[in-house]
């Protein structure tokens, strides 16, 4: 529906001027033969060459006015023809203001004065037409004041359509405002709680793993006091890295990692004591960043999950460079059990969400007594 009206829209910007000058000129020339007016006695070349006259001011309009005024005038007082008339009565309610639709006025009742007088004098059925005070108010109002006071009324229209969209479209810039003023201040409450409570605890875990390393003599605990305090370390730089996001006025990316981090990724399970091999199949190909940073996600979130729920169970990751995109696979065996770590249940979904966003689909099931996460990510459509 809208784009025929925007359709017939354009046809008309195109084809209107055409159409009204046609008209204007038919009719002009209609009202001199007689067929719609008083029959002009003038010789047929002089209504033929006012009729063509008239027709140009009226598709002039969009340029120049006062064409179609004189044309207007000159037809009225010559031939007692009104279609020029009538178009321009509506264009000076559609166009003029203040003083110079004051002026029109006074135009248009100097000419019919004219009419009236030049009646008086021809006689006949043009006097009865133009000159019969009957007629005379007849006329002024059909083709001067009908058609003005419409073209005022499609033009208070027009305004208030006009301060209505205006309207509308402040008030959409001001309630985006607001929301973007709420969302920076909710980022911003986020932030200082994030800081107030998990930084706090984390910067205490850094600093009591840092002593426990210290102090301790047996060389594992040594060792996993170390390892503590590095992730530690390492969280609170994300952390940081996070909170600067949040608290900056305008959209902001997080630095993400892509596959040329995997490798790090592994060994960082491994030093938490998960045993986890790599294995690449197919050919390693370029693949966009946001295909990149995507597989390290889904790997990333499922070694977490494996350091949640199978600490000890042994877990393979899988990447499978496929000719229209990347198969990305991450399998953990059977678990002896043990002390399950708290979580939120909302990772996989995320990740299922951020897979289909590319075109992907992402798969999470147990297999075997164990768990499998794959996830299929093509390159097509992907930037």
């Amino acid at each position: 529906m809208a784009s025929s009206a925007v359709a017939l829209r354009r046809v008309v910007q195109r084809y209107g001027p055409l159409l009204l000058a046609v008209t204007v000129a038919a009719a002009v020339w209609a009202s001199a033969t007689g067929d719609i007016g008083v029959r002009s006695p003038l010789p047929g070349a002089v209504p033929l060459v006012l009729a063509l006259l008239s027709g140009w001011a009226a598709g002039m309009l969009r340029t120049r006015r006062w064409p179609l005024l004189l044309a207007a005038a000159v037809g009225w007082l010559v031939l007692a023809a009104a279609a020029a008339g009538v178009v321009a009565s509506y264009q000076a309610g559609l166009r003029l203001r203040g003083r110079r639709l004051a002026g029109f006025l006074a135009g248009a009742a100097v000419v019919q004065a004219g009419g009236v007088l030049i009646g008086l004098e021809v006689g006949g059925v043009r006097r009865m037409t133009t000159a019969a005070s009957g007629n005379v108010l007849m006329l002024a109002v059909c083709l001067v004041g009908l058609p003005l006071v419409f073209g005022l009324w499609v033009r208070a229209r027009r305004d208030t359509l006009a301060a209505l969209r205006d309207r509308a479209e402040r008030l959409e810039r001001e309630q985006e405002a607001r929301a973007d003023r709420v969302r920076a201040e909710e980022r911003t409450r986020i932030a200082r709680e994030m800081h107030d409570v998990v930084a706090h605890r984390v910067s205490l875990m850094v600093v009591h793993a840092g002593a426990l390393e210290v102090t301790a003599v047996e060389p594992a605990t040594v060792e996993a006091a170390a390892l503590i305090r590095t992730t530690g370390r390492q969280a609170l730089t994300d952390l940081r890295e996070v909170l600067g996001v949040l608290r900056q006025a305008g959209p902001a990316v997080v630095p993400e990692r892509g596959l040329d981090a995997l490798d790090e990724l592994i060994g960082e399970s491994r030093t938490a004591g998960l045993r986890v091999c790599r294995r690449d199949e197919g050919v390693p190909s370029a693949l966009p960043a946001t295909v990149g940073r995507t597989a390290y996600r889904v790997v990333r979130e499922a070694l977490t999950n494996v350091r949640k729920h199978a600490g000890d169970a042994e877990t393979v990751v899988c990447l499978r460079y496929l000719p229209d995109g990347l198969e990305v696979l991450v399998r953990n065996g059977p678990s002896e059990g043990g002390v399950a770590l708290p979580g939120a249940g909302q990772g996989l979904l995320g990740l299922r969400e951020r897979v289909e966003l590319l075109g992907g689909r992402l798969e999470a099931r147990s297999v075997d007594g164990g768990f499998l996460v794959r996830a299929l990510i093509p390159l097509a459509g992907v930037a």
